[in-house]
């Protein structure tokens, strides 16, 4: 499914939404189209004819509540590993607990990490230092405003990225 960054109306990336849901703010009014779709794909019905878009932009404020925390999904943790296996580097399809629960590991960011079936059941319920093992980076927690946008940059459309950059600490 095609995917439209949402803008809240000071430009700041708020998520991404569907196609579909994206026509309907902008035809709403309740949104404004940014960018349309760099493929100029069009969109018809019986009596309208309208750009596909790429980048909309809300006419209202909306206010992003403070979370302290990341929640830790199955979608977020995979984006973070960017689908790959921290173990080996092959596509990641399952999760694993680095210290497993059944040795007190927690369900958290820091214990986590995307993993390849092969490696999943290769390790079980052993620690990493037992297989000499190594993680090809340290599990942690996603930080930045942008965290319901991991990996947007990479899968999005390119005129997505100029709304992406984290700001710099100044």
């Amino acid at each position: 499914m095609r995917r439209v960054l949402l803008l809240n109306i000071t430009y700041e990336p708020l998520t991404t939404v569907g196609l579909h849901r994206a026509i309907c703010l902008v035809l709403g009014e309740k949104a404004e189209v940014v960018h349309d779709d760099a493929g100029g794909a069009v969109l018809h019905s019986a009596s309208v004819v309208i750009a596909a878009p790429s980048v909309i932009r809300l006419r209202r404020h909306i206010r992003v509540p403070h979370r302290s925390r990341v929640p830790l999904t199955r979608a977020a943790l995979m984006r973070r590993d960017n689908y790959l296996c921290a173990y080996c580097g092959t596509k990641a399809e399952t999760i694993d607990h680095v210290i497993p629960r059944s040795r007190g590991g927690t369900h958290s960011w820091e214990n986590c990490v995307a993993s390849c079936m092969r490696c999943n059941h290769k390790k079980a319920d052993r620690l990493i230092d037992e297989l000499g093992w190594t993680l090809r980076c340290i599990p942690a927690v996603p930080r930045g405003a942008h965290w319901r946008l991991i990996g947007a940059a990479h899968d999005g459309d390119p005129q997505w990225a100029a709304y992406l950059t984290e700001p710099s600490a100044a």
